[in-house]
């Protein structure tokens, strides 16, 4: 499987993510890691970073991580645990790995950091996986 097209292909086709800045870095197996830069359209009224960056991040970082499989998938339940919050210009990275694989049902881990490798938050996402294999 060619992962580093898989990656630019979801970087290409999801327009919801390239309108929030978050960048599909990498997929291997079972993995990917994303990344963004907080950019002041990001912050909550606190003038912090809404809770739905790292929540956007930890889902594509999580089904990145589902496509290396091949096949389409939904997610089934996520649930995500916000520690600290970022700054406005810091660099995030949400990196996913495979907790659990199995024919229809997988299990990710995600951990989100900033450029300091500051632990923001972890998360953990189930994702169905459907019969129909991706098209890429």
């Amino acid at each position: 499987m060619n992962y580093q097209k898989m990656a630019d292909f979801r970087n290409s086709h999801n327009p919801y993510v390239q309108r929030q800045g978050v960048f599909v870095e990498e997929i291997g197996p079972g993995y990917a890691r994303v990344t963004k830069t907080v950019v002041p359209e990001d912050a909550n009224p606190l003038g912090v970073p809404h809770g739905g960056v790292y929540f956007t991040m930890a889902d594509t970082a999580c089904g990145s991580a589902m496509a290396s499989h091949g096949y389409k998938a939904v997610t089934m339940n996520a649930s995500y645990n916000f520690f600290r919050s970022a700054n406005m210009g810091d660099c995030l990275t949400a990196e996913a790995q495979e907790i659990k694989s199995g024919q229809t049902v997988c299990v990710f881990d995600v951990r989100i950091t900033d450029q300091n490798e500051t632990l923001l938050g972890t998360g953990t996402f189930t994702f169905y996986k459907l019969p129909e294999k991706l098209d890429i």
